[in-house]
């Protein structure tokens, strides 16, 4: 009987486990909010929440864009994402990110504004917020894209960055990665003693719109070493998960026909397209991948 007890409390507890890896994304243009979807392998993503958004914009013309996803050393799951396509128009108006928190997923903190400034007053946008905390410091690096005000330079990003060690007080902005041209989306990993950023190469005029890599030995840079690129072209939002041996990247191939692909490393100099072995909801838009 007893043994019988035990195998029953053991399959029960195995039945109820929560899949391991999460994927956040937005749907049309960000205005319901942030989806969560679920997966077991990183491969077959599911919904979560019963399809509805987790959290969903707290003042009018908000949108939810880009939704970031990481946990902090204590725990807390931190969410940040692009508030709008530019800049308000109202008197006085500044950039801004958005960011709320959470221990569950599921009950979310007040949502915040970060204010960026950079050095231009008239910089248009911030665009796809990420994070990464730097334990040695005690301190979270949130960076980002925004563009030049220049008026031959339309939509000219360059990547800029804040630190905090309480996400309320903010250092303020500066460059974080100039390649030369304009890059978006960048996402930060860490592989052996080196960090890698994937980011996109935004050039429309030569036609771009590819993944690149750069490399540094710490997360605040300087980053180096910028690859060729290595994607189709009209891919963004980049996320990497490490699954088994492999390097996961996951992208949104965002024109038509729209659809979540991904590659998989485990040098970063050669890459194996596996989006035919991949499954996501409906809509899937640009977000984070990370183990829960």
């Amino acid at each position: 009987m007893r043994r019988a007890a035990i195998l029953f409390s053991v399959f029960t507890c195995t039945a109820l486990a929560e899949p391991p890896y999460l994927f956040t994304s937005f749907r049309g243009n960000g205005e319901t909010g942030v989806f969560l979807a679920e997966s077991n392998d990183g491969k077959t993503w599911t919904s979560a929440n019963k399809a509805q958004p987790i959290i969903r914009p707290s003042e009018p013309g908000m949108l939810m864009r880009d939704p970031w996803l990481g946990k902090g050393p204590d725990g807390t799951w931190h969410l940040l994402w692009t508030w709008g396509w530019t800049k308000s128009a109202e008197p006085h108006a500044s950039l801004k990110l958005g960011h709320a928190t959470s221990r569950d997923l599921k009950n979310w903190s007040a949502q915040q504004a970060i204010p960026v400034l950079t050095a231009d007053p008239l910089a248009r946008n911030a665009w796809a917020p990420e994070a990464v905390y730097i334990a040695a410091k005690k301190q979270w690096i949130i960076f980002w894209a925004t563009t030049s005000s220049r008026p031959d330079a339309e939509y000219d990003h360059r990547l800029y960055s804040i630190t905090t060690a309480d996400w309320q007080t903010f250092t303020p902005a500066k460059p974080f990665f100039d390649p030369g041209f304009s890059a978006i989306d960048s996402t930060i990993v860490k592989v052996g003693n080196r960090w890698l950023m994937v980011f996109k190469d935004e050039r429309k005029t030569p036609l771009v719109k590819k993944l690149r890599l750069a490399r540094a030995t710490s997360p605040e840079g300087p980053w180096t070493h910028v690859s060729e690129p290595f994607t189709e072209a009209w891919v963004e939002g980049p996320t990497v998960l490490k699954l088994g041996n492999w390097w996961w990247l996951y992208f949104d191939h965002y024109t038509k026909p729209q659809h979540y692909g991904a590659l998989r490393t485990r040098d970063w100099q050669h890459f194996e397209d596996m989006t035919a072995a991949v499954h996501f909801p409906e809509g899937q838009r640009h977000g984070t991948a990370v183990r829960r």
